[in-house]
């Protein structure tokens, strides 16, 4: 599997490497981390009475999604780095200590933004583009195999989903209470 992967993400650098992507890419992949961009639009969010339910969605969101994918799986699964396999490869951001999978950018980006989208689509859409934007950076600075990318795609999809079911049970039985 990991040949194959590796096949993937070369010919990913093949088809899509440039000086620009090489510039912005390390950029946009900087908002996925330790999920501080997401994060602060969560508290941000949490803020305003119109938008307090997404925030706290998000913020739920995120807890649960940390907790399984990077304490969880990620120490789990212990997968190794493909620049740590493919030592070729010019790596343009710092080489990080933990583990690939799940990529902890794409799953705290997919938490994000479905939150975002389950509760308005207007503002989910841009979220989801950011969201498969930095997705797609991990693959490109080689730093997550695609599984990763996919299983951080799937996981946080479902997380905000299980989040929004709490966060809605919660509205509910708060609004019968008062």
């Amino acid at each position: 599997m990991n040949s194959f992967e590796l096949g993937l993400l070369d010919k990913i650098g093949e088809i899509f490497s440039c000086k620009f992507l090489d510039t912005v890419l390390p950029i946009i992949t900087k908002l996925g981390d330790g999920g501080i961009f997401w994060i602060a639009l969560s508290i941000i969010l949490l803020c305003f009475k119109r938008t307090r339910k997404i925030g706290i969605t998000m913020g739920l969101s995120l807890l649960i999604g940390y907790i399984i994918g990077n304490v969880f799986l990620k120490n789990i699964v212990a997968r190794t780095r493909p620049y740590d396999v493919n030592s070729e490869v010019a790596v343009l951001i710092p080489k990080l200590k933990s583990f690939s999978f799940p990529s902890g950018h794409t799953l705290a980006s997919f938490e994000g933004a479905t939150s975002i989208f389950l509760h308005t689509k207007k503002y989910g859409i841009p979220a989801i583009i950011l969201a498969v934007v930095i997705a797609f950076s991990r693959l490109y600075l080689y730093v997550h195999y695609p599984t990763d990318v996919l299983a951080g795609m799937v996981l946080g999809i479902a997380v905000s989903l299980l989040a929004k079911f709490i966060v809605d049970k919660i509205y509910i039985k708060r609004n019968k209470t008062v």
